[in-house]
């Protein structure tokens, strides 16, 4: 299963593209019925950030790309722009490999006559144990114990320890894919067009 998730940038633009982040994030807690902040990058003032990223249970359709607010600024009245530009993205998040192997569900063990030494149960009866990571396939056997139950213990503390590698490097690229969507928003045709301090929709594009 795949979390779709919603990040929203202001990119390198100045403080009114960052409250129209936060102004744009309001607009979403209507759209999507329940949202979840995920993480949030604060901007110079009040209600203004940086980029923020939610997980909502539904994403509207015609919101991924740029969005204009057309507005006088509210920080700087003599300022002679009024067109202001945010970026949002829909990102997948592989939830599977998120999955820790604390839930007793996501595991299956098999069991198997160990060729190693271990004592007299050793070819005899099932003492070596595969554990196994249902989500991600994720595999490691475990043959050191004497009983199967020792050895049981020691696999899943090794898959533990793998699962928590894998989803450390899974986070890495997705912070990575995150600030690239970050940096590469473009100011073209916008898919959403808001004007005024109201952040009233004036335009939804084709």
């Amino acid at each position: 299963m795949n979390d779709m998730l919603i990040q929203i940038t202001s990119g390198r633009g100045p403080l009114e593209c960052e409250l129209a982040v936060g102004k744009f994030l309001q607009v979403l807690k209507k759209e999507c019925g329940d949202v979840e902040i995920v993480s949030q990058v604060a901007g110079g003032y009040v209600h203004c950030y940086k980029s923020i990223v939610l997980k909502a249970t539904q994403i509207p359709e015609k919101i991924a790309g740029t969005i204009q607010w057309i507005a006088q600024s509210p920080f700087r009245p003599k300022h002679k722009r009024k067109n202001w530009f945010i970026g949002v993205s829909i990102i997948q998040k592989n939830a599977a490999s998120q999955k820790q192997t604390s839930d007793a569900g996501l595991i299956r063990f098999e069991t198997f006559r160990s060729s190693g030494k271990g004592g007299q149960n050793v070819n005899k009866v099932e003492t070596a144990v595969r554990a196994i990571h249902v989500p991600t396939g994720t595999s490691v056997v475990s043959t050191q114990g004497r009983d199967q139950h020792t050895n049981k213990k020691l696999a899943l503390i090794r898959l533990n320890e793998i699962i928590m590698e894998q989803n450390m490097a899974q986070e890495l690229l997705w912070k990575q894919a995150m600030w690239m969507q970050h940096e590469l928003l473009e100011r073209g045709k916008p898919v959403r067009i808001y004007e005024g301090a109201e952040f009233r929709l004036l335009k939804v594009n084709q």
